[in-house]
């Protein structure tokens, strides 16, 4: 695409880099499709739309995850806590600077007891810089269809071991095989809803800290935000399916945040 004139070089980039969403210039590798727990680190800039939340008042403590969606806006889970009450926390968007939240939009309908609509949206006081090392996911679109067997992959700075006390200070990657509600509901029953999907039980887990991040899918050649970490065993049970936040449900309700703000 050669950018329109009278376009800053800046802007030029940025539509450059959302035009490509999905697609990042440093190509991840993941042989044998490891697990976070015992985990797996990540080619650095493999995977540009991860964000860190951080408490900007502990100097930096990681507690959950996040994707970078556009310049603006970032999408985590709303079971993190971060709301316009609580202290503003640290987003890090890997190997970009500190950046700060100026407006929170979480799910009206996110129910703690249920864990339902588990996604609250994050517009950037300042936009992300984006770079080969920072750029967006893709959306999915609401038909998409991301099939049960289909391997996707999970990231983030969670536990890889749920005693550990620290998490680790590289990304850590899992590729995870999607399974179909029925299928996850032979573990989990009546918990398990239309506003969800799971994947795992094959040896590999998210675990604590890596809620809010991303399970992304590739379909024709792009990396799709299917999921969304949001609850699973209390002791990331690698036997156990991971609950994630389904996007292609939720696409609407961020359609409406986006247009609105």
């Amino acid at each position: 695409m050669v950018p329109r004139q009278g376009l800053s070089p800046r802007v030029a980039m940025a539509l450059l880099w959302l035009l490509s969403c999905g697609v990042p210039a440093i190509a991840p590798v993941i042989p044998g499709y490891n697990r976070i727990v015992n985990g797996e680190p990540a080619v650095p800039g493999s995977w540009p739309w991860q964000v860190s939340l951080q408490v900007s008042r502990y100097d930096g403590f990681h507690f959950c995850g996040g994707s970078l969606i556009s310049e603006y806006w970032v999408v985590t889970a709303a079971h993190c806590g971060v709301s316009p009450q609580c202290p503003v926390p640290w987003l890090r968007v890997w190997a970009l600077g500190v950046v700060l939240p100026v407006q929170v939009f979480k799910n009206p309908k996110f129910n703690m007891l249920t864990i339902r609509d588990d996604i609250t949206l994050l517009k950037l006081a300042t936009p992300a810089r984006l770079s080969a090392r920072v750029s967006p996911v893709c959306l999915p679109q609401p038909t998409d269809d991301f099939p049960g067997g289909m391997t996707c992959v999970t990231t983030g700075w969670g536990l890889t071991d749920p005693n550990a006390s620290a998490t680790p200070t590289v990304l850590q990657q899992a590729a995870l095989p999607l399974l179909t509600n029925p299928q996850c509901k032979q573990y989990w029953g009546y918990r398990i809803a239309d506003v969800m999907v799971c994947a795992g039980a094959d040896g590999a887990s998210s675990c604590m800290g890596d809620s809010g991040g991303p399970l992304v899918c590739q379909k024709d050649g792009v990396w799709n935000l299917v999921g969304i970490v949001s609850w699973g065993s209390s002791t990331c049970d690698p036997n156990m399916p991971g609950v994630y936040a389904r996007v292609t449900k939720l696409r609407n309700w961020i359609n409406s945040i986006l247009a609105a703000n």
